[in-house]
């Protein structure tokens, strides 16, 4: 079965400084209908303004990853990390027993467009982590590259959770294949571009999103082209 969740179905809000959209509830946003999804629990697009960015606050308890689309984000944290993620670099925090972190755009001016995600860990109470990759085979279209799961595999993220994150750059035409083991379920996020899952009438497009379930398979194809990630979870 193919869910779809369409960006327009999202909880939208605009804060001036920070444009953002919700597929899961969050904040002050509520949809009993779109809680989470197996361990995939919150799934934002933000759009933070040249200069704005949230400021130290706590975590704990959450695997929490950020892919930038375009901009820079600043990162520092109370473990002493600091970075600055940009398209092609995939950050990993491991909240734990608690983390405190910020986040700001490092350009005065240029907005940074990206998606900050979270997955529910194994276990509570574990040793904070972070980490940051730069995402495998960059520049190559046409198939899946792994980018996180729970034993760093191919020189991934490691993620305390039982899921498996891929992101893959489509090109016009591009056909892809994925499959599920038994039991699984994947989440399917499109970022840029159009793409036809399971031979749907009408694609999913930027901001649009598709639980698949009950699907030993999962076929994609793009026709403008895309950019999305796809998660295998437990």
């Amino acid at each position: 079965m193919i869910t779809i969740r369409r960006s327009a179905e999202r909880g939208h809000y605009d804060h001036g400084w920070l444009k953002t959209a919700h597929t899961f509830s969050f904040a002050d946003y509520h949809d009993p209908r779109h809680h989470h999804f197996r361990a995939l629990r919150v799934m934002n697009e933000d759009v933070i303004a040249g200069g704005g960015g949230f400021p130290m606050h706590p975590h704990r308890d959450m695997e929490i990853i950020t892919y930038v689309l375009e901009g820079r984000l600043e990162h520092r944290d109370s473990l002493g990390n600091r970075g600055l993620i940009a398209p092609g670099i995939v950050q990993r925090m491991s909240a734990g027993r608690g983390i405190v972190h910020s986040e700001y755009n490092a350009s005065a001016t240029q907005p940074v467009h990206l998606y900050q995600i979270w997955l529910l860990p194994n276990a509570r109470g574990l040793e904070p982590g972070y980490e940051e990759r730069a995402l495998p085979g960059a520049g190559e279209t046409g198939r899946l590259k792994l980018v996180a799961s729970p034993d760093g595999a191919q020189g991934s993220l490691r993620v305390h959770a039982d899921a498996r994150l891929y992101a893959a750059t489509l090109a016009p035409g591009d056909r892809l294949q994925h499959v599920l083991g038994e039991g699984r379920a994947a989440w399917l996020q499109v970022m840029r571009g159009d793409v036809n899952v399971g031979g749907q009438t009408s694609p999913l497009v930027a901001g649009d999103g598709a639980a698949v379930t009950d699907q030993g398979e999962i076929a994609l194809a793009s026709g403008q082209g895309a950019e999305l990630l796809l998660f295998d979870l437990a």
